[in-house]
């Protein structure tokens, strides 16, 4: 029987053992505590401006108005992201997979942004001795590493980008495989009619015919005496 690619990947567990909903549920946490702890600091930055804005005296003040422009639009991606990720939380929890599909559909894009950071330092090496030049002069170990080949610099970086990227990926094969699990919880529970010319059959649901206790078996049989 042959064995489609997507069967062939699916499991119902994944890190530390664990089930994919459990796992959903604790990334989804995760992700809206992450997003939470985010949006209080821009909240705080917002609230005092002259704390927390990283201006100078020399800078306009349409400067300052686009930083606060700025700011505004990420704590409102901020929220969006605690709503997406509360989404999923709930759809694992619940067992409600079309809750799960915005966070999966925000985990492919995040894995393309980071692929496509990968190809463009393949393609542009240079980008990275001028980000080094723009860090601050107290940055730990600028010197050593502005020191280093671009060649080196290069593969350093992808191999790191390349564990984030395997990383990721495993999270999006784990909410995927929690998609397909609760999409065929869902289906499942789903009564089926059986028809054939005579009669109309309704079959129970599979988790209700295996909770259905097995039948004693008949009475052994014993031969009558006259």
């Amino acid at each position: 029987m042959m064995i489609s690619p997507w069967d062939r990947w699916y499991s119902t567990s994944c890190c530390l053992c664990c089930h994919v909903r459990t796992g959903t549920i604790i990334l989804g946490v995760w992700y809206m505590l992450i997003n939470a702890v985010v949006l209080l600091i821009l909240l705080t930055a917002l609230s005092d401006p002259e704390q927390y804005h990283l201006t100078s005296a020399e800078l306009a003040n349409d400067l300052d108005v686009m930083d606060d422009a700025n700011m505004c639009i990420a704590s409102a991606i901020s929220l969006l992201m605690i709503l997406i990720c509360g989404m999923a939380t709930y759809g694992a929890y619940k067992l409600r997979a079309a809750w799960i599909i915005p966070f999966f559909c925000y985990q492919i894009f995040d894995f393309a942004l980071n692929t496509l950071v990968a190809v463009s330092i393949v393609v542009y090496p240079n980008t990275i001795q001028d980000y080094l030049q723009q860090l601050p002069d107290n940055f730990p170990y600028k010197e050593e590493i502005a020191a280093l080949s671009n060649v080196c610099l290069v593969l350093m970086v992808l191999l790191f980008i390349g564990c984030i990227l395997s990383f990721k990926a495993y999270l999006i094969a784990c909410v995927w495989n929690c998609y397909r699990y609760v999409n065929g919880r869902g289906t499942s529970e789903i009564l089926l009619y059986v028809t054939t010319n005579d009669t109309t059959v309704l079959l129970p649901p599979y988790d209700d015919s295996l909770s259905v206790p097995p039948k004693h078996p008949p009475p052994p049989y014993t031969t009558a005496t006259a």
